[in-house]
């Protein structure tokens, strides 16, 4: 782990079940690009936002995300061209 997610203090810690359901959720999700909302309506549980947007700083530093101004895009079993194409893009 990063110092990014050392340093979060949890009033709810996400399970490991919480994790892999948002997980499933990203992976299976119809469009490219999702919101947040969008994610929460998909989601079968209601989750914590405040615990969801912990979650979704783990992907991200995994590399099973990548999120951007428009929303959130799973990277995780794509191809590298297409995971180093959206890494150069979000820098801009």
């Amino acid at each position: 782990m990063t110092k990014g997610t050392q340093m979060l203090k949890f009033a709810h810690a996400p399970t490991l079940n919480t994790v892999i359901m948002v997980e499933n959720a990203l992976a299976k999700a119809k469009g490219s690009v999702i919101t947040i909302a969008q994610l929460k309506r998909m989601l079968p549980k209601q989750i914590n936002h405040n615990t969801l947007k912990a979650i979704l700083l783990y992907l991200e530093e995994g590399n099973k995300i990548a999120v951007s101004i428009n929303g959130i895009t799973w990277i995780h079993n794509s191809n590298p061209k297409l995971r180093n194409a959206i890494a150069k893009g979000l820098e801009i």
